[in-house]
Protein backbone atom coordinates (compact mmCIF):
# COMPACT_ATOMS: atom_id res chain seq x y z
CA UNK A 1 0.00 0.00 0.00
CA UNK A 2 1.48 3.35 -1.54
CA UNK A 3 2.02 6.18 1.32
CA UNK A 4 -0.75 7.96 0.01
CA UNK A 5 -3.47 5.25 0.28
CA UNK A 6 -2.39 5.67 4.24
CA UNK A 7 -2.39 8.97 4.89
CA UNK A 8 -6.14 8.88 2.89
CA UNK A 9 -6.94 5.87 5.38
CA UNK A 10 -5.97 7.68 8.81
CA UNK A 11 -7.09 11.28 7.91
CA UNK A 12 -10.56 9.68 6.56
CA UNK A 13 -11.00 7.07 9.36
CA UNK A 14 -10.19 10.88 11.97
CA UNK A 15 -12.41 12.88 10.47
CA UNK A 16 -14.83 10.50 9.82
CA UNK A 17 -15.06 9.98 13.85
CA UNK A 18 -14.83 13.79 14.36
CA UNK A 19 -18.26 14.60 11.68
CA UNK A 20 -19.67 11.65 13.82
CA UNK A 21 -19.12 12.81 17.43
CA UNK A 22 -20.10 16.52 15.94
CA UNK A 23 -23.81 14.57 14.64
CA UNK A 24 -24.04 12.69 17.50
CA UNK A 25 -23.61 15.78 19.71
CA UNK A 26 -25.49 17.92 17.84
CA UNK A 27 -26.33 21.46 19.77
CA UNK A 28 -30.15 22.03 20.55
CA UNK A 29 -30.41 25.03 22.85
CA UNK A 30 -28.34 28.03 22.94
CA UNK A 31 -26.91 26.28 26.26
CA UNK A 32 -25.48 23.33 24.66
CA UNK A 33 -24.13 25.66 21.48
CA UNK A 34 -22.26 28.27 23.69
CA UNK A 35 -21.91 26.09 27.13
CA UNK A 36 -22.06 22.13 26.57
CA UNK A 37 -25.00 22.40 28.44
CA UNK A 38 -22.80 22.84 31.49
CA UNK A 39 -22.77 19.23 32.05
CA UNK A 40 -18.25 18.18 31.00
CA UNK A 41 -16.57 16.30 33.51
CA UNK A 42 -13.33 18.18 34.47
CA UNK A 43 -11.10 15.45 33.11
CA UNK A 44 -12.60 15.45 29.96
CA UNK A 45 -12.69 18.99 30.09
CA UNK A 46 -9.33 19.33 30.56
CA UNK A 47 -8.69 17.33 27.63
CA UNK A 48 -11.01 19.45 25.41
CA UNK A 49 -8.97 22.31 26.58
CA UNK A 50 -5.69 20.77 26.19
CA UNK A 51 -6.98 19.87 22.47
CA UNK A 52 -8.55 23.34 22.25
CA UNK A 53 -4.82 24.62 23.19
CA UNK A 54 -2.26 22.59 21.59
CA UNK A 55 -3.06 24.14 18.30
CA UNK A 56 -1.15 24.40 14.81
CA UNK A 57 0.96 26.21 16.30
CA UNK A 58 1.89 23.76 18.93
CA UNK A 59 1.85 20.57 17.17
CA UNK A 60 3.01 21.65 13.84
CA UNK A 61 4.98 25.05 14.04
CA UNK A 62 6.49 25.18 17.67
CA UNK A 63 9.17 22.71 17.36
CA UNK A 64 10.25 23.74 13.76
CA UNK A 65 11.16 27.27 15.39
CA UNK A 66 12.54 25.50 18.20
CA UNK A 67 14.72 23.20 15.64
CA UNK A 68 16.47 25.96 14.22
CA UNK A 69 16.63 28.86 16.73
CA UNK A 70 17.52 26.47 19.63
CA UNK A 71 17.53 27.74 22.85
CA UNK A 72 16.13 31.22 22.79
CA UNK A 73 12.46 29.90 21.53
CA UNK A 74 11.83 27.92 24.69
CA UNK A 75 10.05 30.76 25.30
CA UNK A 76 7.04 29.18 23.62
CA UNK A 77 7.64 26.47 26.23
CA UNK A 78 7.71 28.78 28.85
CA UNK A 79 5.03 31.72 28.00
CA UNK A 80 2.34 28.64 26.77
CA UNK A 81 2.51 26.21 29.91
CA UNK A 82 2.88 29.53 32.35
CA UNK A 83 -0.26 31.22 31.31
CA UNK A 84 -2.21 28.15 32.13
CA UNK A 85 -0.98 28.50 36.17
CA UNK A 86 -2.20 32.02 35.96
CA UNK A 87 -5.60 31.20 34.49
CA UNK A 88 -6.18 28.20 37.12
CA UNK A 89 -5.35 30.62 40.07
CA UNK A 90 -6.92 34.01 38.76
CA UNK A 91 -9.59 33.38 36.35
CA UNK A 92 -11.13 30.35 35.82
CA UNK A 93 -12.95 29.85 38.74
CA UNK A 94 -14.21 33.51 39.20
CA UNK A 95 -15.48 33.77 36.09
CA UNK A 96 -17.19 30.34 36.39
CA UNK A 97 -18.58 31.67 39.55
CA UNK A 98 -20.47 34.54 37.79
CA UNK A 99 -22.35 32.34 35.89
CA UNK A 100 -22.26 33.74 32.30
CA UNK A 101 -21.69 32.96 28.71
CA UNK A 102 -18.92 34.39 27.22
CA UNK A 103 -15.98 36.86 28.34
CA UNK A 104 -17.82 39.62 26.48
CA UNK A 105 -20.77 39.25 29.21
CA UNK A 106 -19.13 39.06 31.86
CA UNK A 107 -17.25 42.49 31.34
CA UNK A 108 -20.14 44.06 29.99
CA UNK A 109 -22.27 43.11 33.59
CA UNK A 110 -19.20 43.16 35.51
CA UNK A 111 -18.69 47.14 34.40
CA UNK A 112 -22.32 47.96 33.95
CA UNK A 113 -22.05 49.07 30.42
CA UNK A 114 -23.67 47.90 27.22
CA UNK A 115 -20.54 49.90 25.85
CA UNK A 116 -18.00 47.67 27.44
CA UNK A 117 -19.57 44.76 26.11
CA UNK A 118 -19.39 46.13 22.58
CA UNK A 119 -15.18 47.26 23.33
CA UNK A 120 -14.55 43.64 24.84
CA UNK A 121 -16.29 41.59 21.60
CA UNK A 122 -13.96 44.00 19.10
CA UNK A 123 -11.14 43.24 20.99
CA UNK A 124 -12.30 39.20 21.30
CA UNK A 125 -13.11 38.94 17.44
CA UNK A 126 -9.74 40.94 16.63
CA UNK A 127 -8.06 38.26 18.81
CA UNK A 128 -9.52 35.37 17.93
CA UNK A 129 -9.61 36.01 13.91
CA UNK A 130 -5.71 37.24 14.77
CA UNK A 131 -5.70 33.35 16.02
CA UNK A 132 -7.26 31.69 13.32
CA UNK A 133 -4.96 32.73 10.51
CA UNK A 134 -2.12 30.59 12.38
CA UNK A 135 -4.24 27.67 12.59
CA UNK A 136 -5.91 27.78 9.03
CA UNK A 137 -1.87 28.20 7.91
CA UNK A 138 -1.03 24.87 9.60
CA UNK A 139 -4.41 23.27 7.79
CA UNK A 140 -3.18 24.64 4.46
CA UNK A 141 0.64 22.87 4.96
CA UNK A 142 -0.69 19.83 6.53
CA UNK A 143 -3.58 19.04 3.64
CA UNK A 144 -1.03 20.16 0.91
CA UNK A 145 1.36 17.86 1.95
CA UNK A 146 -0.82 14.22 3.13
CA UNK A 147 -3.18 14.95 -0.36
CA UNK A 148 -0.52 16.13 -2.34
CA UNK A 149 -2.22 19.05 -3.97
CA UNK A 150 -0.74 22.66 -3.50
CA UNK A 151 -1.05 24.52 0.02
CA UNK A 152 -3.53 26.65 -0.98
CA UNK A 153 -5.80 23.79 -1.89
CA UNK A 154 -5.23 22.32 1.31
CA UNK A 155 -6.36 25.32 3.01
CA UNK A 156 -9.28 25.21 1.19
CA UNK A 157 -9.92 21.88 2.00
CA UNK A 158 -9.56 22.18 5.64
CA UNK A 159 -12.33 25.17 5.30
CA UNK A 160 -15.13 23.04 4.31
CA UNK A 161 -14.09 20.31 6.90
CA UNK A 162 -13.83 22.69 9.68
CA UNK A 163 -17.55 24.43 8.61
CA UNK A 164 -18.92 20.44 8.55
CA UNK A 165 -18.75 19.99 11.96
CA UNK A 166 -17.96 22.92 14.11
CA UNK A 167 -21.03 25.47 12.97
CA UNK A 168 -23.43 22.58 13.58
CA UNK A 169 -22.02 21.05 17.11
CA UNK A 170 -21.29 24.30 19.01
CA UNK A 171 -19.54 23.81 22.08
CA UNK A 172 -20.98 20.19 22.90
CA UNK A 173 -20.00 18.45 19.51
CA UNK A 174 -17.16 20.62 19.78
CA UNK A 175 -15.80 19.55 23.37
CA UNK A 176 -16.76 15.49 22.51
CA UNK A 177 -14.83 15.87 18.86
CA UNK A 178 -11.85 17.73 20.83
CA UNK A 179 -11.59 14.93 22.98
CA UNK A 180 -11.25 12.36 19.99
CA UNK A 181 -8.98 14.75 18.64
CA UNK A 182 -6.32 15.39 21.87
CA UNK A 183 -6.12 11.80 21.78
CA UNK A 184 -5.25 11.71 18.11
CA UNK A 185 -2.62 14.35 18.14
CA UNK A 186 -1.43 13.24 21.44
CA UNK A 187 -0.82 9.66 19.88
CA UNK A 188 0.58 11.56 16.65
CA UNK A 189 3.51 13.83 18.53
CA UNK A 190 4.58 11.05 20.95
CA UNK A 191 4.87 8.06 18.76
CA UNK A 192 7.47 9.19 16.15
CA UNK A 193 9.80 11.25 18.71
CA UNK A 194 9.84 7.70 20.91
CA UNK A 195 11.03 6.39 17.60
CA UNK A 196 13.61 8.74 16.75
CA UNK A 197 14.40 8.59 20.31
CA UNK A 198 15.57 5.16 20.25
CA UNK A 199 17.20 5.73 16.77
CA UNK A 200 19.62 8.51 17.99
CA UNK A 201 19.79 7.89 21.74
CA UNK A 202 18.55 4.49 22.46
CA UNK A 203 16.47 5.59 24.89
CA UNK A 204 12.29 5.55 24.55
CA UNK A 205 11.68 8.66 26.42
CA UNK A 206 12.33 11.22 24.23
CA UNK A 207 13.01 14.34 26.93
CA UNK A 208 15.47 12.02 28.64
CA UNK A 209 16.87 11.05 25.27
CA UNK A 210 17.78 14.56 24.45
CA UNK A 211 20.05 14.88 27.73
CA UNK A 212 21.94 11.31 26.90
CA UNK A 213 24.64 10.26 24.58
CA UNK A 214 24.45 10.39 20.41
CA UNK A 215 24.07 6.34 20.03
CA UNK A 216 26.39 6.46 17.02
CA UNK A 217 29.18 8.86 18.15
CA UNK A 218 28.96 8.05 22.12
CA UNK A 219 29.38 12.49 22.75
CA UNK A 220 26.27 13.41 24.31
CA UNK A 221 23.37 14.78 21.70
CA UNK A 222 23.29 18.28 22.31
CA UNK A 223 26.92 18.80 22.22
CA UNK A 224 26.96 16.94 19.20
CA UNK A 225 24.50 19.01 17.26
CA UNK A 226 25.91 22.66 19.23
CA UNK A 227 29.59 21.32 17.17
CA UNK A 228 27.99 20.31 13.98
CA UNK A 229 25.91 23.79 13.91
CA UNK A 230 28.82 25.31 14.70
CA UNK A 231 31.09 24.49 11.51
CA UNK A 232 28.00 25.59 9.45
CA UNK A 233 27.92 28.61 10.72
CA UNK A 234 25.00 28.64 12.75
CA UNK A 235 24.43 30.12 16.35
CA UNK A 236 25.01 27.29 19.16
CA UNK A 237 21.96 25.22 19.84
CA UNK A 238 21.74 25.30 23.79
CA UNK A 239 23.14 28.80 23.93
CA UNK A 240 21.32 32.35 24.76
CA UNK A 241 22.09 34.73 21.19
CA UNK A 242 18.91 37.04 21.35
CA UNK A 243 18.22 39.73 23.15
CA UNK A 244 17.34 39.34 26.84
CA UNK A 245 14.79 42.08 27.81
CA UNK A 246 12.46 40.72 24.16
CA UNK A 247 12.44 37.46 25.66
CA UNK A 248 11.30 38.76 28.74
CA UNK A 249 8.51 40.33 27.60
CA UNK A 250 7.85 37.45 24.94
CA UNK A 251 6.97 35.30 27.24
CA UNK A 252 5.31 37.34 29.48
CA UNK A 253 2.85 38.12 26.38
CA UNK A 254 2.34 34.82 25.72
CA UNK A 255 1.84 33.71 29.53
CA UNK A 256 -1.30 36.78 30.21
CA UNK A 257 -2.60 36.46 26.62
CA UNK A 258 -2.84 32.34 27.14
CA UNK A 259 -4.85 33.63 30.36
CA UNK A 260 -6.84 36.14 28.72
CA UNK A 261 -7.82 34.05 25.51
CA UNK A 262 -11.43 33.20 24.88
CA UNK A 263 -11.69 30.18 23.22
CA UNK A 264 -9.90 28.77 26.28
CA UNK A 265 -11.79 30.85 28.98
CA UNK A 266 -15.32 29.62 27.21
CA UNK A 267 -14.31 26.14 28.08
CA UNK A 268 -14.34 26.65 32.48
CA UNK A 269 -18.09 27.76 31.35
CA UNK A 270 -18.55 23.94 30.50
CA UNK A 271 -18.07 23.26 33.89
CA UNK A 272 -20.91 21.89 36.49
CA UNK A 273 -19.17 23.91 39.85
CA UNK A 274 -16.68 26.34 40.39
CA UNK A 275 -14.00 23.41 41.95
CA UNK A 276 -14.32 21.92 38.47
CA UNK A 277 -13.51 24.49 36.59
CA UNK A 278 -10.08 25.17 38.55
CA UNK A 279 -9.61 20.93 38.21
CA UNK A 280 -10.19 21.14 34.54
CA UNK A 281 -7.17 23.97 33.72
CA UNK A 282 -4.93 21.60 36.01
CA UNK A 283 -5.87 18.56 34.15
CA UNK A 284 -5.32 20.65 31.02
CA UNK A 285 -2.05 21.29 32.39
CA UNK A 286 -1.34 17.96 32.86
CA UNK A 287 -2.15 16.79 29.05
CA UNK A 288 -0.56 19.54 27.59
CA UNK A 289 2.82 19.00 29.56
CA UNK A 290 2.76 15.40 27.50
CA UNK A 291 3.41 17.32 24.79
CA UNK A 292 4.99 19.91 25.49
CA UNK A 293 7.71 18.23 27.56
CA UNK A 294 8.40 16.06 24.40
CA UNK A 295 8.59 19.21 22.08
CA UNK A 296 12.13 20.08 22.49
CA UNK A 297 13.30 16.53 22.32
CA UNK A 298 11.73 16.73 18.74
CA UNK A 299 13.20 20.21 17.94
CA UNK A 300 17.02 19.14 18.34
CA UNK A 301 16.49 15.45 16.95
CA UNK A 302 15.33 16.50 13.59
CA UNK A 303 17.55 19.43 13.48
CA UNK A 304 20.61 16.83 14.40
CA UNK A 305 18.73 14.44 11.11
CA UNK A 306 18.70 17.75 8.49
CA UNK A 307 22.27 18.23 8.86
CA UNK A 308 23.38 15.03 8.43
CA UNK A 309 21.12 14.16 5.34
CA UNK A 310 22.68 17.36 3.77
CA UNK A 311 26.05 16.32 4.90
CA UNK A 312 26.30 12.37 5.07
CA UNK A 313 30.10 12.39 5.01
CA UNK A 314 29.91 14.89 8.18
CA UNK A 315 30.59 18.57 7.80
CA UNK A 316 34.46 18.17 6.56
CA UNK A 317 33.34 16.32 3.94
CA UNK A 318 30.81 16.63 0.60
CA UNK A 319 27.49 17.93 0.57
CA UNK A 320 25.02 15.34 -0.61
CA UNK A 321 24.19 15.11 -4.12
CA UNK A 322 21.69 16.08 -6.69
CA UNK A 323 21.72 12.77 -7.58
CA UNK A 324 21.33 10.85 -4.41
CA UNK A 325 18.19 13.49 -3.35
CA UNK A 326 16.89 11.81 -6.66
CA UNK A 327 17.52 8.18 -6.83
CA UNK A 328 17.87 7.26 -2.52
CA UNK A 329 14.48 6.27 -1.34
CA UNK A 330 15.22 7.78 2.03
CA UNK A 331 15.44 11.74 0.38
CA UNK A 332 11.81 10.92 -1.10
CA UNK A 333 10.37 13.35 1.69
CA UNK A 334 12.32 16.40 -0.12
CA UNK A 335 10.37 15.73 -3.40
CA UNK A 336 7.47 15.05 -1.75
CA UNK A 337 7.48 18.47 0.12
CA UNK A 338 9.12 20.38 -3.03
CA UNK A 339 5.68 19.66 -4.62
CA UNK A 340 3.81 21.66 -1.46
CA UNK A 341 6.05 25.01 -2.33
CA UNK A 342 7.50 24.64 1.23
CA UNK A 343 10.36 23.05 0.36
CA UNK A 344 13.06 23.72 -1.84
CA UNK A 345 16.68 24.26 -2.96
CA UNK A 346 18.75 25.37 -5.79
CA UNK A 347 22.45 24.33 -7.32
CA UNK A 348 23.85 27.85 -7.19
CA UNK A 349 27.25 26.79 -7.99
CA UNK A 350 26.52 24.36 -10.70
CA UNK A 351 28.68 21.15 -8.72
CA UNK A 352 25.80 18.58 -8.54
CA UNK A 353 25.92 19.21 -4.85
CA UNK A 354 23.65 21.22 -2.34
CA UNK A 355 25.63 22.75 0.18
CA UNK A 356 23.58 23.77 3.44
CA UNK A 357 25.38 26.34 5.78
CA UNK A 358 24.93 29.92 7.30
CA UNK A 359 25.88 32.22 4.44
CA UNK A 360 25.64 35.03 6.43
CA UNK A 361 28.67 33.93 8.49
CA UNK A 362 31.80 35.48 7.97
CA UNK A 363 33.95 32.78 8.56
CA UNK A 364 31.43 30.91 6.46
CA UNK A 365 31.68 33.25 3.91
CA UNK A 366 35.54 32.68 3.98
CA UNK A 367 35.34 28.74 3.64
CA UNK A 368 32.65 29.08 1.03
CA UNK A 369 35.20 31.01 -1.36
CA UNK A 370 37.61 28.75 -0.64
CA UNK A 371 35.18 25.59 -1.91
CA UNK A 372 33.69 27.59 -4.51
CA UNK A 373 30.08 27.91 -3.03
CA UNK A 374 27.84 30.30 -3.95
CA UNK A 375 26.19 30.73 -1.17
CA UNK A 376 23.41 28.34 1.61
CA UNK A 377 21.70 26.08 -1.59
CA UNK A 378 19.06 25.15 0.61
CA UNK A 379 16.58 28.05 -0.50
CA UNK A 380 13.58 27.35 1.83
CA UNK A 381 12.70 25.13 4.43
CA UNK A 382 9.63 26.48 6.22
CA UNK A 383 9.58 26.15 9.39
CA UNK A 384 6.03 24.55 9.51
CA UNK A 385 6.88 21.67 7.89
CA UNK A 386 9.12 20.20 10.14
CA UNK A 387 6.91 18.33 13.02
CA UNK A 388 5.27 17.06 9.60
CA UNK A 389 7.80 15.61 7.93
CA UNK A 390 10.43 14.27 10.74
CA UNK A 391 8.79 11.17 10.25
CA UNK A 392 10.08 10.67 6.51
CA UNK A 393 13.26 12.54 7.72
CA UNK A 394 13.88 9.49 10.33
CA UNK A 395 12.78 6.88 7.43
CA UNK A 396 9.68 5.67 9.63
CA UNK A 397 7.21 3.11 8.94
CA UNK A 398 4.41 4.85 6.84
CA UNK A 399 1.91 4.43 9.26
CA UNK A 400 3.78 6.60 11.27
CA UNK A 401 3.55 9.21 8.49
CA UNK A 402 0.05 8.44 8.14
CA UNK A 403 -0.79 9.08 11.90
CA UNK A 404 1.37 12.30 12.11
CA UNK A 405 -0.91 13.54 9.31
CA UNK A 406 -3.94 13.07 10.96
CA UNK A 407 -2.13 14.23 14.14
CA UNK A 408 -1.27 17.76 12.66
CA UNK A 409 -4.94 17.98 11.05
CA UNK A 410 -6.08 17.67 14.13
CA UNK A 411 -3.93 20.18 16.09
CA UNK A 412 -5.55 22.46 13.73
CA UNK A 413 -8.84 21.97 13.01
CA UNK A 414 -9.84 21.60 16.75
CA UNK A 415 -8.59 24.90 17.88
CA UNK A 416 -9.90 26.32 14.94
CA UNK A 417 -13.03 25.37 16.18
CA UNK A 418 -12.75 26.61 19.88
CA UNK A 419 -11.82 29.99 18.11
CA UNK A 420 -14.52 30.19 15.43
CA UNK A 421 -17.33 29.43 18.29
CA UNK A 422 -15.30 32.21 20.35
CA UNK A 423 -16.36 34.70 17.58
CA UNK A 424 -19.42 32.92 16.61
CA UNK A 425 -20.67 33.57 20.02
CA UNK A 426 -19.39 37.28 20.38
CA UNK A 427 -21.62 38.18 17.52
CA UNK A 428 -24.94 36.40 18.44
CA UNK A 429 -24.67 36.33 21.79
CA UNK A 430 -23.12 39.69 22.90
CA UNK A 431 -23.73 41.62 19.97
CA UNK A 432 -26.96 40.86 18.79
CA UNK A 433 -28.95 39.60 21.45
CA UNK A 434 -26.86 41.90 23.76
CA UNK A 435 -27.23 45.49 21.66
CA UNK A 436 -28.91 45.22 18.27
CA UNK A 437 -31.85 42.91 19.39
CA UNK A 438 -32.67 41.81 22.94
CA UNK A 439 -35.44 40.02 21.95
CA UNK A 440 -34.43 37.49 19.24
CA UNK A 441 -35.48 33.98 19.88
CA UNK A 442 -33.38 31.30 20.24
CA UNK A 443 -33.71 29.40 17.00
CA UNK A 444 -33.27 32.99 15.64
CA UNK A 445 -29.64 33.04 18.01
CA UNK A 446 -28.34 29.88 16.85
CA UNK A 447 -29.27 30.71 13.47
CA UNK A 448 -27.00 33.95 13.73
CA UNK A 449 -24.40 32.07 15.83
CA UNK A 450 -24.33 29.80 13.06
CA UNK A 451 -23.62 32.63 10.37
CA UNK A 452 -21.17 34.43 11.93
CA UNK A 453 -19.23 31.55 11.95
CA UNK A 454 -19.67 30.66 8.34
CA UNK A 455 -18.16 34.36 7.76
CA UNK A 456 -15.10 33.92 10.26
CA UNK A 457 -14.05 30.82 8.48
CA UNK A 458 -14.34 32.71 5.34
CA UNK A 459 -12.26 35.81 6.62
CA UNK A 460 -9.82 33.23 8.35
CA UNK A 461 -9.46 31.66 5.12
CA UNK A 462 -8.36 34.25 3.02
CA UNK A 463 -6.35 35.37 5.58
CA UNK A 464 -4.44 32.56 5.43
CA UNK A 465 -3.34 32.61 2.27
CA UNK A 466 -1.21 35.21 2.73
CA UNK A 467 -0.34 34.82 6.65
CA UNK A 468 1.85 37.63 8.22
CA UNK A 469 4.45 34.94 9.58
CA UNK A 470 5.13 31.24 10.47
CA UNK A 471 1.64 29.45 11.87
CA UNK A 472 3.54 29.75 15.66
CA UNK A 473 4.29 33.64 14.54
CA UNK A 474 1.13 34.21 13.86
CA UNK A 475 -0.99 32.69 17.09
CA UNK A 476 2.28 34.98 19.09
CA UNK A 477 0.52 37.95 17.87
CA UNK A 478 -2.83 36.95 18.59
CA UNK A 479 -1.77 36.20 22.15
CA UNK A 480 -0.27 39.97 21.88
CA UNK A 481 -3.71 41.53 21.47
CA UNK A 482 -5.15 39.51 24.16
CA UNK A 483 -2.99 40.03 26.87
CA UNK A 484 -2.74 43.86 26.00
CA UNK A 485 -7.17 43.96 25.74
CA UNK A 486 -9.11 41.36 27.76
CA UNK A 487 -6.27 39.94 30.33
CA UNK A 488 -6.65 43.55 32.04
CA UNK A 489 -10.09 43.81 32.00
CA UNK A 490 -10.89 40.51 33.60
CA UNK A 491 -8.28 40.67 35.78
CA UNK A 492 -9.41 44.58 36.87
CA UNK A 493 -13.08 43.25 36.82
CA UNK A 494 -12.50 40.40 39.70
CA UNK A 495 -9.87 41.92 41.93
CA UNK A 496 -10.62 45.72 41.86
CA UNK A 497 -13.43 47.30 43.03
CA UNK A 498 -12.18 50.73 41.69
CA UNK A 499 -12.16 50.25 38.16
CA UNK A 500 -14.84 51.49 36.93
CA UNK A 501 -17.03 51.20 33.41
CA UNK A 502 -14.86 54.54 31.79
CA UNK A 503 -11.69 53.13 33.25
CA UNK A 504 -12.27 49.87 31.77
CA UNK A 505 -13.45 50.96 27.83
CA UNK A 506 -10.34 53.21 28.38
CA UNK A 507 -7.95 50.74 28.58
CA UNK A 508 -9.60 48.18 26.78
CA UNK A 509 -9.14 50.40 23.40
CA UNK A 510 -5.72 51.93 24.34
CA UNK A 511 -4.26 48.34 24.93
CA UNK A 512 -5.93 46.95 21.63
CA UNK A 513 -5.22 50.02 19.90
CA UNK A 514 -1.49 50.46 20.72
CA UNK A 515 -0.84 46.84 20.29
CA UNK A 516 -2.40 46.99 16.85
CA UNK A 517 -0.42 49.83 15.93
CA UNK A 518 3.02 48.36 16.80
CA UNK A 519 1.61 45.33 14.86
CA UNK A 520 0.86 46.82 11.59
CA UNK A 521 3.41 48.64 11.57
CA UNK A 522 5.63 45.44 11.47
CA UNK A 523 3.79 43.36 9.92
CA UNK A 524 1.96 45.51 7.14
CA UNK A 525 -1.46 47.18 7.39
CA UNK A 526 -3.99 44.46 8.30
CA UNK A 527 -1.43 42.01 7.26
CA UNK A 528 -1.23 43.57 3.62
CA UNK A 529 2.70 42.52 2.64
CA UNK A 530 4.78 45.18 1.69
CA UNK A 531 2.75 47.40 3.72
CA UNK A 532 5.57 47.45 7.03
CA UNK A 533 7.29 50.36 8.08
CA UNK A 534 9.67 48.54 10.07
CA UNK A 535 10.28 44.27 10.38
CA UNK A 536 11.66 42.42 13.62
CA UNK A 537 14.83 42.76 12.62
CA UNK A 538 14.71 46.04 12.83
CA UNK A 539 11.93 46.93 15.57
CA UNK A 540 10.61 50.84 16.24
CA UNK A 541 11.61 50.58 19.92
CA UNK A 542 14.85 48.91 20.89
CA UNK A 543 14.57 45.44 20.54
CA UNK A 544 10.82 44.83 21.18
CA UNK A 545 9.57 42.47 18.63
CA UNK A 546 5.62 42.79 17.42
CA UNK A 547 5.54 39.13 19.20
CA UNK A 548 6.72 41.16 22.02
CA UNK A 549 4.56 44.37 22.94
CA UNK A 550 1.27 42.20 24.07
CA UNK A 551 2.80 42.77 27.68
CA UNK A 552 3.73 46.44 26.96
CA UNK A 553 0.12 46.59 25.50
CA UNK A 554 -1.19 45.12 28.80
CA UNK A 555 0.98 47.93 30.74
CA UNK A 556 -0.98 50.60 28.50
CA UNK A 557 -4.44 49.14 28.99
CA UNK A 558 -3.73 48.79 33.34
CA UNK A 559 -2.06 52.89 33.73
CA UNK A 560 -4.86 54.12 30.93
CA UNK A 561 -8.05 52.60 32.80
CA UNK A 562 -6.65 53.17 36.29
CA UNK A 563 -5.93 56.96 35.18
CA UNK A 564 -9.53 57.54 33.76
CA UNK A 565 -11.41 55.49 36.65
CA UNK A 566 -9.84 57.95 39.13
CA UNK A 567 -11.16 60.91 37.34
CA UNK A 568 -14.60 59.67 36.70
CA UNK A 569 -17.89 58.65 38.58
CA UNK A 570 -16.87 56.29 40.95
CA UNK A 571 -18.27 52.49 40.61
CA UNK A 572 -21.63 51.78 42.09
CA UNK A 573 -22.30 49.95 45.76
CA UNK A 574 -24.01 47.58 44.34
CA UNK A 575 -21.40 46.35 41.62
CA UNK A 576 -18.75 46.87 44.36
CA UNK A 577 -20.71 43.99 46.45
CA UNK A 578 -21.05 42.00 43.50
CA UNK A 579 -17.37 42.07 42.60
CA UNK A 580 -17.01 40.65 46.49
CA UNK A 581 -19.73 38.15 45.59
CA UNK A 582 -17.35 37.12 43.28
CA UNK A 583 -14.46 36.31 45.10
CA UNK A 584 -16.16 34.41 48.01
CA UNK A 585 -15.91 30.92 47.59
CA UNK A 586 -20.03 30.06 48.24
CA UNK A 587 -20.50 28.00 45.07
CA UNK A 588 -21.33 28.66 41.33
CA UNK A 589 -24.43 31.45 40.35
CA UNK A 590 -27.07 30.31 38.22
CA UNK A 591 -26.39 30.48 34.53
CA UNK A 592 -27.86 33.36 32.84
CA UNK A 593 -29.55 31.63 29.81
CA UNK A 594 -31.56 34.60 28.13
Amino acid sequence: MDQFTINLLFVGASFALYIGIAIWARAGSTSEFYAAGRGVHPVMNGMATAADWMSAASFISMAGLIAFVGYDNSTFLMGWTGGYVLLALLLAPYLRKFGKFTVSEFIGDRFYSSTARLVAVICLIVASVTYVIGQMTGVGVAFGRFLEVSNTAGLLIGACVVFAYAVFGGMKGVTYTQVAQYVVLIMAYTIPAVFISLQLTGNPIPGLGLFGDHAASGEPLLAKLDAILKELGFAEYTTHNGDTFNMVLFTLSLMIGTAGLPHVIMRFFTVPKVSDARWSAGWALVFIALLYLTAPAVGAMARLNITDMFWPNGTNGEAVSIEQIETDPRYDWMANWQKTGLLGWEDKNGDGKIQYYNDKSEAMQAKAAEKGWAGNELTNFNRDILVLANPEIANLPGWVIGLVAAGGLAAALSTAAGLLLAISSAVSHDLIKGSINPGISEKGELLSARIAMAVAIGVATYLGLNPPGFAAQTVALAFGLAAASIFPALMMGIFSKKINNSGAVAGMLAGLLVTLLYIFLHKGWFFIPGTNSFTDADPLLGTVKSTSFGAIGAAVNFGVAYLVAGMTKETPQEIKDLVESVRIPRGAGAAQDH
